[in-house]
Protein backbone atom coordinates (compact mmCIF):
# COMPACT_ATOMS: atom_id res chain seq x y z
CA UNK A 1 0.00 0.00 0.00
CA UNK A 2 1.39 3.76 -0.93
CA UNK A 3 2.52 5.77 1.98
CA UNK A 4 0.09 8.93 1.43
CA UNK A 5 0.85 11.86 3.49
CA UNK A 6 -1.71 14.97 3.62
CA UNK A 7 -0.47 18.27 5.25
CA UNK A 8 -3.12 19.24 8.01
CA UNK A 9 -1.52 22.74 8.96
CA UNK A 10 -3.19 26.18 8.90
CA UNK A 11 -0.61 27.73 6.05
CA UNK A 12 -1.64 25.03 4.21
CA UNK A 13 -5.16 25.84 4.76
CA UNK A 14 -4.74 29.58 4.42
CA UNK A 15 -2.64 29.61 0.66
CA UNK A 16 -5.39 26.42 -0.14
CA UNK A 17 -8.12 28.86 -0.74
CA UNK A 18 -6.06 31.79 -2.05
CA UNK A 19 -5.81 28.70 -4.98
CA UNK A 20 -9.52 27.95 -4.93
CA UNK A 21 -10.98 31.39 -5.52
CA UNK A 22 -12.05 31.89 -8.76
CA UNK A 23 -11.01 35.61 -8.46
CA UNK A 24 -7.51 34.61 -7.58
CA UNK A 25 -5.21 36.32 -10.38
CA UNK A 26 -2.59 34.72 -11.75
CA UNK A 27 0.30 36.38 -10.28
CA UNK A 28 -1.30 35.46 -7.04
CA UNK A 29 -2.29 31.85 -7.77
CA UNK A 30 1.55 31.04 -9.06
CA UNK A 31 3.08 32.93 -5.31
CA UNK A 32 0.20 30.59 -3.72
CA UNK A 33 1.42 27.21 -5.76
CA UNK A 34 5.21 28.34 -4.85
CA UNK A 35 4.42 28.44 -1.08
CA UNK A 36 2.39 25.21 -1.08
CA UNK A 37 5.34 23.47 -3.24
CA UNK A 38 7.73 24.55 -0.56
CA UNK A 39 5.72 23.45 2.17
CA UNK A 40 5.29 19.84 0.34
CA UNK A 41 8.97 19.73 -0.28
CA UNK A 42 9.52 20.53 3.05
CA UNK A 43 7.40 17.02 4.33
CA UNK A 44 8.86 15.38 1.74
CA UNK A 45 12.20 15.48 1.96
CA UNK A 46 12.18 14.63 5.87
CA UNK A 47 13.87 10.93 4.70
CA UNK A 48 16.70 12.16 2.91
CA UNK A 49 19.97 10.50 3.72
CA UNK A 50 23.22 13.03 5.31
CA UNK A 51 26.38 12.50 5.42
CA UNK A 52 28.97 14.06 7.61
CA UNK A 53 31.00 17.67 6.26
CA UNK A 54 33.42 19.15 8.30
CA UNK A 55 33.73 22.83 8.04
CA UNK A 56 35.06 25.87 10.22
CA UNK A 57 32.63 28.27 11.53
CA UNK A 58 34.03 32.36 12.04
CA UNK A 59 34.44 30.73 15.80
CA UNK A 60 35.27 27.61 15.54
CA UNK A 61 35.85 24.06 13.32
CA UNK A 62 32.90 21.37 13.38
CA UNK A 63 30.69 18.49 11.76
CA UNK A 64 28.26 19.81 9.05
CA UNK A 65 25.70 17.52 7.08
CA UNK A 66 25.63 17.47 3.02
CA UNK A 67 22.75 15.57 1.32
CA UNK A 68 24.09 11.92 0.11
CA UNK A 69 21.83 11.17 -2.53
CA UNK A 70 21.19 12.65 -6.17
CA UNK A 71 17.84 14.00 -6.60
CA UNK A 72 15.60 14.34 -9.74
CA UNK A 73 12.48 16.63 -10.02
CA UNK A 74 10.72 15.37 -12.24
CA UNK A 75 7.59 18.00 -13.46
CA UNK A 76 4.77 17.25 -15.36
CA UNK A 77 4.21 19.89 -18.22
CA UNK A 78 2.87 21.97 -17.89
CA UNK A 79 1.35 22.69 -14.60
CA UNK A 80 4.38 20.92 -12.96
CA UNK A 81 7.06 23.55 -13.82
CA UNK A 82 5.26 26.01 -11.14
CA UNK A 83 6.65 23.61 -8.46
CA UNK A 84 9.93 23.38 -9.63
CA UNK A 85 11.58 26.46 -8.69
CA UNK A 86 10.70 26.44 -5.04
CA UNK A 87 11.77 22.67 -4.87
CA UNK A 88 15.22 24.14 -6.37
CA UNK A 89 15.49 26.66 -3.77
CA UNK A 90 15.61 24.02 -1.14
CA UNK A 91 17.60 21.76 -3.23
CA UNK A 92 19.61 23.69 -5.45
CA UNK A 93 21.72 20.83 -6.44
CA UNK A 94 18.88 18.97 -7.91
CA UNK A 95 18.41 17.69 -11.55
CA UNK A 96 15.50 18.52 -13.62
CA UNK A 97 13.72 15.94 -16.12
CA UNK A 98 10.61 16.94 -17.42
CA UNK A 99 8.04 14.63 -19.01
CA UNK A 100 5.49 16.16 -21.03
CA UNK A 101 1.60 14.87 -21.47
CA UNK A 102 -1.44 16.64 -22.40
CA UNK A 103 -5.36 15.40 -21.78
CA UNK A 104 -7.29 13.96 -24.53
CA UNK A 105 -10.25 15.99 -23.96
CA UNK A 106 -12.73 13.04 -25.12
CA UNK A 107 -11.44 10.03 -23.28
CA UNK A 108 -9.90 12.37 -20.33
CA UNK A 109 -6.37 9.85 -20.98
CA UNK A 110 -2.86 11.64 -20.66
CA UNK A 111 -1.11 10.99 -24.41
CA UNK A 112 2.69 11.41 -23.71
CA UNK A 113 4.33 13.92 -25.83
CA UNK A 114 7.82 14.20 -24.14
CA UNK A 115 10.58 12.69 -22.30
CA UNK A 116 13.63 13.88 -20.99
CA UNK A 117 15.41 11.29 -19.56
CA UNK A 118 18.87 9.58 -19.77
CA UNK A 119 19.65 6.05 -20.89
CA UNK A 120 21.39 5.14 -17.72
CA UNK A 121 22.80 6.59 -14.57
CA UNK A 122 19.06 7.43 -12.53
CA UNK A 123 18.82 9.26 -9.62
CA UNK A 124 18.18 7.86 -6.23
CA UNK A 125 15.27 9.79 -5.58
CA UNK A 126 12.96 11.31 -7.85
CA UNK A 127 10.28 13.63 -6.89
CA UNK A 128 7.01 13.67 -9.61
CA UNK A 129 5.50 17.30 -9.22
CA UNK A 130 2.19 17.75 -10.17
CA UNK A 131 -0.08 20.22 -8.73
CA UNK A 132 -3.56 18.21 -9.64
CA UNK A 133 -3.36 14.48 -8.78
CA UNK A 134 -6.96 13.81 -10.65
CA UNK A 135 -7.58 10.53 -12.24
CA UNK A 136 -4.18 9.39 -11.81
CA UNK A 137 -3.11 8.78 -15.40
CA UNK A 138 -0.19 11.43 -15.79
CA UNK A 139 0.86 10.36 -12.33
CA UNK A 140 1.07 6.48 -13.20
CA UNK A 141 3.10 6.89 -16.94
CA UNK A 142 5.55 9.18 -14.97
CA UNK A 143 5.93 6.65 -12.05
CA UNK A 144 6.53 3.91 -14.79
CA UNK A 145 8.96 5.76 -16.41
CA UNK A 146 11.15 6.39 -12.86
CA UNK A 147 11.07 2.24 -12.51
CA UNK A 148 12.05 1.71 -16.12
CA UNK A 149 14.95 4.23 -15.61
CA UNK A 150 15.93 2.26 -12.49
CA UNK A 151 14.82 5.25 -9.76
CA UNK A 152 15.26 3.23 -6.02
CA UNK A 153 12.11 5.95 -4.41
CA UNK A 154 9.72 7.78 -5.96
CA UNK A 155 7.58 10.21 -3.98
CA UNK A 156 4.79 11.93 -6.23
CA UNK A 157 3.74 15.46 -4.38
CA UNK A 158 0.68 16.73 -5.82
CA UNK A 159 -1.40 19.81 -3.95
CA UNK A 160 -4.74 18.66 -4.16
CA UNK A 161 -5.55 15.13 -4.88
CA UNK A 162 -8.62 13.26 -5.79
CA UNK A 163 -9.33 9.43 -4.34
CA UNK A 164 -9.34 8.14 -7.76
CA UNK A 165 -6.08 9.26 -8.29
CA UNK A 166 -4.79 8.25 -5.21
CA UNK A 167 -6.08 4.75 -5.38
CA UNK A 168 -5.07 4.19 -8.67
CA UNK A 169 -1.23 5.00 -7.80
CA UNK A 170 -1.66 2.30 -4.70
CA UNK A 171 -3.11 -0.10 -6.69
CA UNK A 172 -0.63 0.44 -9.48
CA UNK A 173 2.58 1.23 -7.35
CA UNK A 174 2.26 0.15 -4.17
CA UNK A 175 6.12 1.11 -2.86
CA UNK A 176 4.96 5.21 -4.05
CA UNK A 177 5.00 7.77 -1.58
CA UNK A 178 1.82 10.41 -2.03
CA UNK A 179 2.22 13.75 -0.44
CA UNK A 180 -0.54 15.95 -0.98
CA UNK A 181 -1.95 19.10 0.93
CA UNK A 182 -5.69 18.18 0.38
CA UNK A 183 -7.78 15.35 -0.71
CA UNK A 184 -10.87 16.51 -2.33
CA UNK A 185 -14.16 15.15 -2.63
CA UNK A 186 -14.45 13.33 -6.04
CA UNK A 187 -13.67 13.77 -9.78
CA UNK A 188 -16.82 15.15 -12.12
CA UNK A 189 -17.95 13.80 -14.80
CA UNK A 190 -15.62 15.18 -16.91
CA UNK A 191 -12.61 14.73 -14.98
CA UNK A 192 -12.14 17.04 -12.90
CA UNK A 193 -11.29 17.50 -9.26
CA UNK A 194 -14.40 18.58 -7.09
CA UNK A 195 -14.34 21.10 -5.20
CA UNK A 196 -10.92 21.27 -6.82
CA UNK A 197 -9.28 24.73 -8.05
CA UNK A 198 -9.96 24.85 -11.99
CA UNK A 199 -7.15 23.84 -14.67
CA UNK A 200 -4.25 24.79 -12.72
CA UNK A 201 -2.00 24.95 -15.96
CA UNK A 202 -4.31 27.75 -17.28
CA UNK A 203 -4.64 29.55 -14.44
CA UNK A 204 -0.81 29.25 -13.44
CA UNK A 205 -0.26 30.35 -17.51
CA UNK A 206 -3.08 32.87 -17.74
CA UNK A 207 -4.30 30.51 -20.71
CA UNK A 208 -7.92 30.71 -19.87
CA UNK A 209 -8.61 33.01 -22.68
Amino acid sequence: MSEIRILDHPLVNCHLTTLRKKSTNPVEFRRSVGRLSTLLAYAATSDLRTAELPIETPIQKMIGRQLLQRIGLIPIMRAGIAMVEPMLDLIPGSEVWHLGFYRDEETAQPVHYYSKLPDSSPVDVAFILDPMLATGGSAALACQQMIDWGVGTIKMLSIIAAPEGIERLENEFPEMEIYTCVVDERLNENKFIVPGLGDAGDRIFNTTG
